[in-house]
């Protein structure tokens, strides 16, 4: 698969006293959405204006498309929203639209086509400033898909929008996604990496602590809710169990923690060989915010 974007080693210090990313390195492939994902300070903002050129690296490096093209013309590839959406108040959508056309050297075409994508284009004549904050940002967003860029770079797109701004920002990260634009959204909202991202990489205080699928971040602590009639014997009998991390009661049910992966009908065939008729089983996996806080809590 193709790598779009490679970051090796980054470090960003400012004023000489403030680490603001450290040793950062990962990858994005082709075809994917990908969240950095961590709370307020993380480094997730400064990361990508290093890799958009609006912020100077202390050391390490970044290279764009394996790096066949300068940094300037990879990121004419490139469509990015890293602040407030910034547009004339006075002119209609089509007209500041038209306008981004003319700088980005982009066919007038693609106005109607993206203001139809990001749910506008019953609104493309009226003005600017008669647009709610949500509207606001689904025109942005248009605006940095004009020139139909590879990647769509996005910083916090859901920022100060109420819940039903939020299902359509999500919702058109999804339906951009599905036509093959390759997707980085910071975010510290754990809901919005979850349900639209595929892969995560998580940061804080500047430090990466987890790059790979959110899948396998939440797959990789799955847990037993189980409830017999005889909890006593259930617990002593899972506690000797090597595959078993540990055990906690709660709520009239019995949480099993593994250190290994097992199937649910594995669990319930070898306790029925010790003589344990299960009255609940269930296999349920940590939520992403769960995972999140339990990277984070150190």
């Amino acid at each position: 698969m193709e790598t779009i974007l490679k970051i090796s080693n980054l470090h960003k210090i400012f004023n000489k006293h403030l680490h603001a990313v450290k040793n950062v390195s990962f990858e994005i492939k082709k075809g994917n959405v990908y969240g950095i994902l961590g709370p307020n300070g993380s480094g997730k903002s400064t990361t990508l204006g290093i890799v958009l050129n609006v912020v100077n690296k202390t050391s390490g490096d970044f290279e764009w498309f394996g790096g066949k093209v300068a940094t300037h013309d990879a990121l004419k590839k490139v469509g990015a929203i890293i602040e407030r959406p910034n547009f004339y108040p006075y002119m209609t959508a089509k007209e500041n639209l038209e306008l981004v056309c003319k700088i980005k050297g982009t066919a007038f075409s693609k106005v109607d086509e993206k203001l139809e994508l990001v749910g506008l284009l019953e609104r493309k004549n009226d003005k600017f400033k008669t647009y709610s904050l949500g509207m606001k940002q689904r025109l942005a967003i248009a605006s940095a898909l004009l020139n139909d860029p590879e990647i769509l770079i996005l910083d916090e797109p859901t920022n100060g929008l109420d819940p039903q701004g939020i299902r359509q920002i999500r919702d058109i990260i999804k339906a951009i996604a599905s036509q093959g634009t390759t997707i980085l959204l910071a975010s510290h909202l754990l809901d919005e990496v979850e349900k639209v991202c595929s892969h995560v990489v998580v940061l804080r205080k500047g430090e990466m602590l987890y790059q790979g699928t959110v899948h396998n971040m939440i797959e990789n602590n799955s847990f037993f809710e189980l409830k017999s009639k005889d909890m006593v014997r259930l617990k002593t009998v899972l506690d000797e169990q090597s595959f078993v991390e540990n055990t906690i009661e709660e709520d009239g049910k019995l949480l099993v923690y593994l250190k290994q992966d097992i199937a649910a009908q594995d669990l319930n065939s070898h306790l029925f060989e010790q003589n344990i008729v299960l009255e609940h089983l269930v296999k349920r996996k940590n939520s992403l915010e769960e995972q999140f806080l339990e990277l984070t809590k150190n």
